[in-house]
């Protein structure tokens, strides 16, 4: 039965790696994202990957060889627990495929279970237990959060696993 995997590339060999797999004959997925750039007055939107120095790959290992991954140009290593590659949990892959859009981008802020004005918990570092109103999700993936401290409203930045809604 054929699973995906994670190979780790090289830093910004992505889709070195990705042409060099399809040229071997793996199925591959690299997932991006739109990220905002901005450079000497120029602002732009451009094609980033979602998990920088990551790469999926499609195979049935019980069929299939997989060591000549390793030895793919930009690519790294395939992603290994006591030198068997690990599968990536059923439904992860296809719910990425979901949220993209018609140009093959993710969005990042459809896979967020709230949305903008809702309340939120914060469940990690240094605002723990604060309940805020979401306002945005960052280029860099951080939640900007709305807080009310000290009698007044203050916008703090927590990384996206450290927050949940309100119940």
């Amino acid at each position: 039965m054929k699973r995906w995997y994670v190979a780790r590339t090289l830093a910004n060999a992505e889709p070195k790696a990705q042409f060099n797999l399809l040229r071997q004959g793996f199925e591959c997925y690299l997932p991006t994202i739109l990220k905002r750039r901005s450079h000497a007055r120029k602002v732009e939107n451009v094609s980033r990957p979602l998990f920088p120095r990551y790469i999926f790959i499609r195979r049935d290992l019980s069929n299939e060889s997989w060591r000549a991954i390793h030895s793919t140009i930009g690519v790294s290593h395939l992603v290994c627990q006591n030198e068997r590659p690990v599968p990536v949990p059923e439904g992860v892959i296809e719910r990425l495929h979901q949220h993209e859009d018609d140009k093959g981008h993710v969005k990042i802020g459809s896979l967020l279970p709230f949305g903008i004005g809702e309340k939120v918990l914060i469940t990690a570092g240094a605002f723990t237990d604060q309940i805020g109103n979401f306002e945005r999700l960052c280029s860099d993936g951080r939640i900007s959060i709305l807080l009310e401290l000290l009698g007044r409203q203050v916008t703090v930045q927590v990384p996206a696993g450290a927050v949940s809604t309100c119940a």
